[in-house]
């Protein structure tokens, strides 16, 4: 109970300060909160919501699944074979260079402005964290670990499945999370340029038509799908990492 008020202190200051500022603010670009919650609820509580704010959503997960499912196996493969991490080193390292902003205009170029570009550029951009973090983690492994797996005599697979994984469980999953912000992030950016709908599309829209109220609604809209996802992906981890949180004692 003490832990959860103190995690609301912060945002319940910020919101008190944004009300208290932007109620006797005499500027259109800032407009008060009331105003701005208003729009909100208009908006995305019943208007756009299935036509936005899930396509959104679906485009995200459907990249961050992408990226999580070809990550871990490339990542496990990499990470068991020296000569295969020397063959792909140099294309890894000039992938993750690539900023994922500029691969937008190329895959609207080659795929167009439907939702396969968009997921494609998502679960690019995505892939890198959770294949590093994958490389490394086969690569910690304690080599015990799979004497005990061979003495049982199980096959390559097996104790890819039930041994090298489970143990490099923890860290994969700290690479996911930081693909998942990554993909929350690209995909606004994906929405920004050539869409016909999504968060994103209609925040640029509402600025570009001097909708105030709406560009501000959609940046608190966006906010609360960061925390909600976030909470909901940390909530997932716990209940498949359960076994590692009570081994480290960790909440």
């Amino acid at each position: 109970m003490l832990r959860t008020c103190l995690r609301l202190i912060v945002p319940v200051l910020l919101v008190v300060l944004w009300w208290s500022t932007s109620t006797a603010s005499s500027s259109p670009f800032y407009p008060p909160l009331s105003v701005v919650l208003q729009t909100f609820r208009e908006t995305w509580l019943f208007a756009q919501l299935g036509s936005d704010v899930v396509p959104s959503l679906a485009r995200l997960l459907a990249g961050l699944v992408i990226a999580t499912l070809a990550g871990v196996a490339a990542g496990a493969a990499i990470g068991r074979s020296r000569l295969l991490a020397a063959a792909v080193n140099p294309a890894v390292q000039f992938g993750r260079s690539v900023p994922g902003t500029a691969l937008v205009p190329v895959s609207v170029v080659l795929m167009g402005i439907g939702d396969a570009a968009k997921i494609a550029v998502i679960a690019f951009v995505c892939l890198f964290p959770v294949l590093l973090n994958t490389i490394d983690a086969v690569r910690g492994i304690d080599p015990q670990l799979e004497d005990v797996a061979r003495s049982y005599r199980l096959t390559r697979t097996q104790r890819l499945v039930f041994v090298l994984l489970p143990a490099a469980a923890p860290q994969i999953f700290a690479g996911i999370r930081t693909a998942l912000g990554i993909a929350f992030i690209m995909m606004v950016v994906t929405e920004l340029y050539a869409a016909t709908n999504g968060i994103g599309f209609v925040t640029v829209t509402a600025r570009s038509s001097f909708d105030v109220p709406l560009m501000w609604a959609g940046t608190v809209l966006l906010g609360l799908l960061g925390v909600a996802v976030s909470v909901a992906f940390l909530a997932l981890q716990r209940r498949v990492l359960r076994w590692h949180t009570g081994m480290t004692g960790r909440n």
